[in-house]
């Protein structure tokens, strides 16, 4: 199996994504709290995530999808022998999923270019 070429390009866009994908939520989570209270108060923050069938639709498709991508991260960066997937899945739940998945292609596609350069070096 050939190595798949190192595309820095893709790793840098990445991790704009995740940059955009920790701002964009703590905005509205900011948002919901000057409106809500200034504590972050989950239980209501899950009921107005579920306050009628659009968010519902929103928060179970985020729900599903989240799932099954975390889990292909955990079996991924365990395949490639990746460090920091502490610092992926820690992310997930302090900053937000938008933030870690992006986060994890960038550390990803870091790790596939570092394999690609000790393949090099070995022929």
């Amino acid at each position: 199996m050939t190595s798949p070429t190192p595309r820095p390009w893709l790793a840098w866009l990445y991790l704009a994504l995740a940059v955009a994908g920790g701002i964009l939520p703590w905005l509205a989570n900011l948002d919901y709290m000057r409106q809500y209270g200034s504590s972050f108060d989950l239980g209501l923050f899950v009921e107005l995530a579920n306050a009628n069938p659009a968010a519902q639709s929103l928060s179970r498709d985020l729900l599903v999808g989240a799932t099954a991508v975390t889990l292909w991260i955990v079996v991924e960066s365990r395949r490639l022998q990746m460090r920091h997937l502490w610092l992926v899945l820690l992310s997930s739940v302090t900053i937000a999923f938008a933030f870690a998945a992006p986060f994890f292609l960038f550390l990803r596609e870091r790790r596939l270019a570092e394999l690609a350069r000790q393949g090099a070096a070995v022929h």
